[in-house]
């Protein structure tokens, strides 16, 4: 598969975040895109759909970062997603790392950062 056709889904509470991540994910040349606005939502999407990545935020309301990140390795058929944490605070990093984030991103991050985190965590998942 070429890596600009991967399936990514954007899952942040602020819609501002959303779009902003959408428009450098759209700019570095991928297209297939979608968003949840939390870990539940995203969970429903990732089993009704197959997807590649997930980028996501670590604080949100309903199902935050840390039980979504659980629920996806716990789950035999989402084990293996490439997930790329994006938060705006540097204590979260540690945390996701441990529960199963395969890179994180330290907001406020550029569309070259957000290139080389998409590198790193696919090429970490093969």
């Amino acid at each position: 598969m070429e890596e600009k056709d991967i399936r990514i889904l954007v899952v942040d509470d602020v819609p501002a975040m959303r779009r902003i991540i959408r428009g450098m994910l759209h700019g570095l040349g991928y297209s297939k895109i979608e968003e949840a606005e939390n870990g539940l939502s995203a969970l429903e999407k990732l089993k009704s759909a197959p997807f590649d990545l997930v980028i996501t935020d670590w604080n949100m309301p309903v199902m935050g970062g840390s039980e979504f990140l659980r629920s996806v390795r716990e789950d035999p058929e989402l084990r293996a997603l490439a997930v790329l944490v994006v938060t705006a605070e540097k204590d979260n990093l540690g945390e996701s790392l441990k529960n199963g984030a395969d890179g994180c991103l330290l907001k406020p991050f550029d569309a070259a950062m957000l290139a080389e985190g998409i590198g790193r965590v696919m090429k970490k998942r093969g």
